[in-house]
């Protein structure tokens, strides 16, 4: 998975944290509200995000309300996958992972393959 460009990050982050669907008007203006950027941009940023399947749309009334198809932890899990499959030695690269993890990171990661663990049981 590729990572988002800043702007389709900037996009996205607005969807992610409002957790419903938007127009490119409320992004813009938002947007606007920290820094000036055009409707034509992010409508096309916005429309490409749809191309490539970040985003869903349906019309609501004139305009398209877009929503996200994936969530941002989502994402945050495709990229760390790829930068796993980037090294030649997977366990080594985890434990590389593990070693820079806050004491906090560590025990959600111990809890979450526990978790893991246990439907892995249960579905067999």
């Amino acid at each position: 998975m590729r990572r988002l460009g800043d702007l389709e990050a900037e996009i996205m982050d607005r969807f992610w944290t409002w957790n419903r669907p938007a127009t490119v008007r409320e992004i813009v203006d938002d947007i606007n509200k920290y820094r000036p950027v055009a409707y034509t941009t992010v409508m096309t940023v916005t429309n490409i995000l749809y191309g490539k399947g970040w985003l869903l749309r349906g019309k609501h009334g004139r305009a398209w309300l877009y929503s996200p198809v994936r969530s941002r932890e989502a994402y945050a899990a495709a990229l760390m996958e790829d930068g796993l499959g980037e090294s030649k030695d997977r366990p080594a690269a985890l434990v590389a992972f593990v070693e820079n993890m806050s004491e906090e990171e560590q025990a959600a990661l111990r809890k979450a393959l526990r978790n893991v663990s246990r439907q892995a049981k249960a579905g067999s």
